[in-house]
């Protein structure tokens, strides 16, 4: 049963004079583990940028070239007092201005970098691209308490994709597939997938998507990581906000807790979905599953992330060959059915973004 009728799918061209982009935005720029004592080179929303800490330990994003001989700034070294260019080792603080060069004691004016701002929060690593380089961020960026409250265990890692990121959101925002894409880890019966009752919800730049399968056989996945007694009552909540997805699945024994209760027990495996555009063909996709074992934790956590990862394996090598044939057959016109309405939604409102 679904509360909403099927919505047109957005994949009209913008027009020529909006951005790539949804701007004055915080997207995710890296996992606070891949910050280490190296420089990190990654191109987001079509901008190459180097991610490095500081000597004391805070994250700083410059334009990823040196204003001297256009090296890479990711092919220097990180000191205490900031990023040495690995050329004629000019030295850069979090500021993005020179604050050294060798064998030289005056520093010209002009040697300095565009600076990004950066902020880390919850383990998650983001960055602020306004609708120009002078915006100044108007709020701060998303937390999530899940990675701090203690409640839970978790780890994560990033994906390559060649594939536009808004693929992604379609794959996301409609778990439908997981009955044919995942029969061996997080999928079950297509049947059960396909006819769950959903109900879709939007305020203001968010869509949320609520589906229950109550009564299912648990997947492999469930299984192999919590003692469920037989066919448990399924859940599948999901939140898209224009740089983040959260998606909170799970299960609990049939007729046990409530599965709309924000408290029930069970199963739960709290994803958070990071998709950051590289460039308008190409994306980052970072992510985190958040786990609640009932006993040696590490070893549950290790076995979650093992299935997860097999899961995600499959959902890139499904978005990146529709991408390609989308490629090979060009605009030739796709249907939209039942589940595709959270996905059209999420795409309105990204459109949207981009013209206003």
């Amino acid at each position: 049963m679904i509360t909403s009728t099927t919505e047109q799918l957005a994949y009209e061209v913008a027009p020529a004079n909006s951005p790539a982009f949804p701007l004055s935005q915080w997207y995710v720029a890296a996992l606070s583990s891949e910050l280490k004592d190296k420089p990190l080179g990654r191109t987001l929303l079509n901008k190459p940028v180097v991610l490095f800490r500081t000597g004391d330990g805070q994250v700083a994003a410059l334009e990823d070239r040196c204003c001297h001989r256009a090296l890479p700034l990711s092919d220097g070294t990180l000191e205490a007092t900031g990023l040495r260019c690995g050329y004629h080792g000019l030295l850069f603080n979090q500021a993005g201005k020179c604050v050294e060069i060798p064998g030289q004691n005056k520093i010209p004016s002009k040697a300095k970098v565009p600076a990004y701002h950066v902020k880390e929060r919850d383990h998650i690593i983001w960055i602020w691209f306004g609708a120009d380089a002078t915006t100044e961020p108007d709020c701060a960026p998303p937390e999530y308490k899940v990675h701090s409250s203690g409640r839970y265990v978790f780890d994560g890692d990033v994906y390559h994709y060649d594939a536009p990121y808004q693929l992604i959101h379609d794959n996301l925002m409609d778990l439908s597939h997981l009955g044919y894409v995942h029969l061996k880890t997080i999928g079950g019966n297509a049947s059960i997938h396909m006819n769950a009752e959903m109900k879709v919800e939007s305020e203001g730049n968010t869509v949320r998507v609520v589906r229950h399968m109550p009564n299912s056989v648990p997947p492999p996945t469930y299984t192999a990581v919590y003692p469920f007694k037989g066919n448990v009552d399924r859940w599948q909540e999901i939140e898209f906000h224009v740089s983040h997805l959260l998606i909170w699945t799970g299960a609990v024994d049939v007729d046990t807790d409530a599965i709309d209760d924000p408290e029930r027990g069970g199963f739960h495996m709290r994803g958070f979905h990071g998709v950051t555009p590289e460039t308008d063909t190409t994306s980052h996709y970072f992510w985190t599953m958040a786990t609640n074992p009932v006993s040696d934790p590490e070893a549950i956590k290790a076995k979650v992330i093992e299935q997860t990862i097999l899961t995600f394996d499959e959902d890139k090598i499904i978005i990146e060959a529709q991408y390609k044939n989308m490629c090979r057959f060009g605009q030739k016109p796709m249907i939209d059915i039942h589940v595709d309405v959270g996905a059209n939604r999420a795409r309105r409102i990204i459109e949207q973004l981009k013209s206003s």
